[in-house]
């Protein structure tokens, strides 16, 4: 018997897994706890998409003749091709089919449906040499026609990473959740309570735990603890997650406490062990932490707030054992190789730090406490748990989940990845600050950042002053720069529909935004329409953002997005498409040309952003200032030193592409070669103040130096000054 099988449930990512129920088992395994996990998203989707549920499901559509639409009837007249081919596209979307990627872009294998109509130019996106990256995109396209079919004619809540979501967002009453759940079973609950089963007779949990990090988890969640009440009646299940810690705060309903015995809120180390202990029949209800659970027919929360949450730094190594890591599909549904992220590759997920070291976003729920609470890890645990998780998963992709990555922390993990001589590749999310120098860049490079995500939103320095975000878009500018030059891909969140935009600021947004992507600095972005969520500072104090909640009085259930009117702003449900069509071509390099006002359908204000504003904010951008408190770094590898004769001596550099030399006098070649070991990354890091006295002491005048084609040549193979 295990303690807790902890759940993922549909669904959430095809390519790899959602990390909470990792950590939780990581902690539990610090307390010698028994405990398992199963991702039943990945195993619903390989259920489906298999020679025998497209087999169920074709012949389930037969039986019931149903009235199909143009797309669907075709599909279903070529079930004989998807029969024939949905188990080897599955086996190479797992990368354990590789060589059939060269009869999916022949073009006359995969049968073609609605999805193909609009595919991106394959050999203009792809080459004529990214062979497999063209069959995956492909073989995405074939599937989210499987996927249209399904949710026509067998599920009308299917959707890959949504599952009855509109069930669950803004559900401010329980009302409709509850009716979905007394319906009858479709084909895919009960193929979902089949693998759950099977979860709970391998394991026998005493206890069942639901991790629901997104709306489009929380049906398959209580669908899933509906089984274990009416089958295993003895087995306690609960629930905790993104969803109940934002929506389900104020919680009233009882009728939640028919399908779930406890739901917890924020982080889980703390509660988890408190409600372990409880249903061993160890400690009282009264102990536990941030719970709600239900007690004479009325909800109760229950908060021990004299036990404190675990530190980080105790929180163990994520444990990714037992979940199929090999299983997962790799799927590319844009061809963009930023966005293309977040669906393919197969990431461990990780965590820098708990929380926001920044934290004053207005429109961001900087009151809860996964943001509010800022816990760093330092580099050296960090990296302990990046080995572990390689060595356990055979995988060296690291995603830093972070609210916003800290640029000092992603420094020094920069420097112990090198300094361990790890092969690693990874990205994470950040603030466009001005921390992030060239220099900075470049060292993150170097440890194998490939990409950075961060939260650009309204693109007007008028309304960034009013989220707090804390940089100008000139900054945002020159940051995206040196992300861009160091080799480093970058995403920008984008946001339309802040409180008091106007329709001259939408448009001067996306000309912004326009000319980030035109200048090369910008690959990849993505448009979110406002929310006003409860426990935001728009949401908490919405007059002062001179907005009003139209439903100032929550609900019984969940209550997160705020319904609200801005009287002082545009209409902002004219833009949302023209915003996603531009950037969409953008994103492929197309389109800069085409007049802003021709992406709406709708007449807007023409822009009044210059038309090189972007270029010349990344032009003009002052020169490094040598301070004394700033760092000093050599990167590359120590040169060897060859005497020439009494004065003169040979530094030979050896790079990864090419050797190069520098000639210089005795004494100062081997000042150069002191100075480049006391600065190696093997070294603790240097402020430059200590470099400066001894150059100083030696030779005069540091500005001379710094002037030097020696320390230039040296700055461009891994000088680096942070």
């Amino acid at each position: 018997m295990t303690e807790v099988l902890f759940i993922t449930p549909p669904f959430t990512q095809l390519n790899t897994p959602y990390p909470a129920t990792a950590y939780l088992k990581g902690f539990l395994n610090t307390l010698l706890i028994p405990s398992n996990q199963a991702d039943l998203g990945i195993e619903l989707i390989l259920r489906i998409f298999s020679k025998d549920g497209l087999t169920e499901i074709f012949d389930l559509m037969e039986s019931q003749e149903l009235e199909l639409s143009e797309n669907a009837s075709r599909i279903f007249r070529l079930k004989k091709n998807y029969l024939q081919t949905i188990d080897s596209v599955i086996g190479f979307l797992q990368d354990k089919n590789p060589t059939l990627a060269y009869r999916i872009v022949e073009g006359d294998y995969l049968p073609e449906a609605s999805r193909f109509e609009q595919k991106d130019d394959t050999d203009w996106a792809f080459g004529t040499l990214g062979i497999r990256d063209k069959a995956r995109y492909l073989s995405t396209l074939y599937l989210e026609d499987l996927g249209d079919l399904i949710s026509e004619a067998i599920d009308p809540h299917f959707g890959f990473s949504r599952y009855a979501e509109q069930l669950a967002i803004s559900a401010q009453e329980f009302d409709e959740m509850d009716e979905a759940l007394q319906e009858p079973n479709g084909l895919l609950d009960d193929w979902l309570w089949e693998l759950l089963d099977k979860k709970i007779r391998a394991f026998e949990p005493r206890s069942v735990a639901f991790s629901v990090p997104f709306p489009g988890n929380l049906y398959g969640a209580l669908k899933c603890a509906q089984f274990i009440k009416s089958h295993f009646p003895d087995i306690s299940v609960w629930m905790g997650g993104g969803y109940p810690n934002t929506e389900l705060r104020s919680l009233k309903d009882p009728r939640v406490f028919d399908y779930v015995d406890f739901i917890t809120l924020d982080d889980g180390e703390a509660p988890v062990r408190l409600l372990l202990d409880h249903i061993a029949g160890n400690i009282p209800q009264e102990v536990l932490k941030r719970t709600f659970l239900r007690e004479d027919g009325k909800v109760k929360w229950v908060n021990n707030s004299q036990v404190k949450d675990i530190p980080q730094r105790e929180t163990g190594t994520p444990d990714y054992s037992d979940l199929p890591i090999r299983d997962y599909l790799s799927v590319i549904e844009v061809a963009n190789p930023m966005h293309r992220l977040w669906s393919d590759g197969r990431w461990n997920k990780l965590t820098l730090a708990h929380g926001c070291y920044w934290g004053k976003c207005t429109f961001c729920d900087i009151s809860l406490d996964y943001i509010q609470r800022y816990e760093p890890i330092n580099a050296s645990i960090l990296c302990d748990r990046i080995e572990e998780i390689i060595a356990q998963t055979g995988q060296n992709g690291f995603h830093f989940v972070d609210e916003a990555a800290p640029p000092a922390l992603m420094r020094d993990l920069a420097i112990e990845i090198l300094r361990r001589g790890l092969s690693v590749t990874w990205w994470t999310n950040i603030r466009f600050e001005s921390s992030f120098s060239a220099d900075l860049c470049r060292l993150l490079r170097a440890s194998g950042c490939i990409a950075v995500s961060g939260g650009l939103e309204v693109a007007s320095d008028r309304l960034l002053d009013m989220i707090k975000k804390g940089v100008t878009v000139a900054q945002v500018a020159q940051v995206c720069n040196h992300f861009t030059q160091s080799g480093i891909m970058v995403h920008a969140y984008l946001m339309y529909g802040f409180p008091t935009q106007t329709a001259q600021e939408t448009i001067d947004s996306l000309e912004m935004v326009r000319q980030l992507f035109e200048s090369g600095v910008l690959q990849s972005g993505f448009w979110h329409r406002f929310a006003m969520t409860a426990h935001s500072p728009v949401g908490l104090n919405p007059q002062s953002f001179q907005v009003k909640n139209l439903y100032p009085h929550p609900g019984t259930f969940a209550n997160n997005e705020l319904a609200h009117e801005d009287p002082s702003g545009a209409n902002h449900d004219l833009f949302g498409e023209g915003l996603k069509k531009s950037l969409f071509n953008y994103m492929h390099g197309v389109g800069f040309e085409i007049p802003l006002g021709d992406w709406f359908e709708t007449k807007v204000p023409p822009t009044s952003i210059p038309k090189k504003y972007i270029q010349r904010q990344v032009n003009d951008e002052p020169e490094l200032v040598y301070k004394d408190q700033l760092r000093i770094l050599w990167i590359g590898e120590l040169p060897e030193l060859v005497y020439l004769d009494e004065e003169n001596v040979d530094l030979i550099f050896s790079g990864k592409k090419e050797d190069f030399a520098l000639e210089l006098p005795l004494d100062f070649g081997e000042w150069i070669m002191e100075m480049l070991e006391e600065i190696s990354y093997q070294q603790p890091l240097n402020r430059l103040k200590v470099i400066r006295e001894k150059y100083e002491a030696n030779y005069g005048d540091f500005q001379e130096l710094i002037e030097s084609e020696v320390w230039q040549i040296l700055k461009e193979n891994g000088l680096l000054i942070i």
